[in-house]
């Protein structure tokens, strides 16, 4: 057909690609001012942060969001980065109720792989997109004034609850956001490693997922953007769970439907909420471009939670 002559083409008309992208981008140009100016948190981690090519997907996003005006802040996990240098160094890990028990030589090797080659790494790679990221870790500035995280178990002869020290393992107690504030006025984007002060100038390795819902709330962000290893919260048929509010969210972990792993990223959206975001969700970080997709499109990429 395309020789066909009764057919005319304009030979310096774009190609249907480039007429394509500037439709998208005109599509995204709604979503793009709804964010603007806004600060959006990002947990970073799971098989994006080990694909190379997501990596590197993940970082151009980041630059772009800043592009655009928004505010984006990255917390970062390191489980299996953490796991591997352990085992390197012949370091037994134990763990409790999926907790890792960190003594000194622990906490060490933590604070080495998330501060610094995995921190590192990201800003790195956010940088040679055209960004321009800074490494921190939640001790500089006082960023992330932790307490002890402790937890109970029942024991299964006596009945009987037991407190459970996990050594070297905290949870956020205070943000100082004055930090933050200073980058939120720039251009430059944080990357934060999840490590955080004690009480007696201890390191206290945190989790995570609990950071960036701390973080988050502190620094009243527009959305807490959590990218998993899973498509999102899913209901009991499997089937993905686009939208939900706070309230459906609590009452689907209470009937079963949300379940393992899945609860405490749940309950960590929950309480960001509580602190005044507008919403959470939790993205398929294995979709290229999952940030984009969820930000600048109708249909999202993940399970979105809100407020009632």
């Amino acid at each position: 057909m395309a020789d066909d002559p009764k057919i005319k083409t304009d030979p310096e008309a774009p190609p249907q690609e480039w007429l394509n992208q500037a439709k998208t981008l005109s599509e995204a140009l709604p979503f793009m001012r709804r964010f603007a100016g806004e600060t959006l948190v990002i947990k970073f981690g799971g098989n994006a942060m080990g694909d190379p090519e997501l990596s590197e997907l993940f970082a151009r996003d980041i630059v772009l969001l800043r592009q655009v005006g928004s505010n984006p802040i990255v917390v970062h996990g390191g489980g299996p980065q953490i796991g591997a240098m352990l085992d390197k160094l012949k370091i037994r890990s134990e763990f409790i109720n999926g907790l890792r028990v960190t003594d000194q030589d622990t906490i060490e090797v933590v604070e080495m792989v998330l501060a610094g080659s995995i921190n590192k790494h990201i800003v790195t790679e956010i940088n040679a997109q055209g960004g321009f990221a800074v490494g921190l870790s939640g001790k500089d500035g006082n960023l992330i004034l932790a307490e002890k995280l402790k937890r109970t178990v029942k024991n299964i002869d006596s009945n009987i609850e037991q407190v459970i020290d996990l050594g070297l393992v905290g949870y956020p107690a205070t943000i100082t956001t004055h930090v933050l504030d200073q980058f939120e006025v720039s251009d430059i984007t944080p990357v934060i490693a999840p490590i955080g002060v004690g009480p007696k100038g201890e390191t206290l390795n945190i989790n995570a997922d609990t950071a960036s819902g701390a973080i988050a709330g502190a620094m009243d962000a527009k959305r807490l953007l959590m990218l998993t290893d899973v498509k999102g919260v899913l209901d009991k048929s499997g089937k993905l769970i686009d939208k939900i509010t706070a309230t459906k969210a609590r009452a689907l972990i209470k009937d079963g439907t949300i379940t393992g792993g899945m609860i405490p990223k749940v309950e960590t959206c929950l309480v960001a909420i509580e602190s005044g975001v507008e919403a959470a969700v939790i993205i398929d970080g294995r979709i290229p471009h999952a940030l984009l997709l969820e930000l600048f499109t109708k249909h999202g990429a993940g399970t979105l939670i809100s407020a009632d």
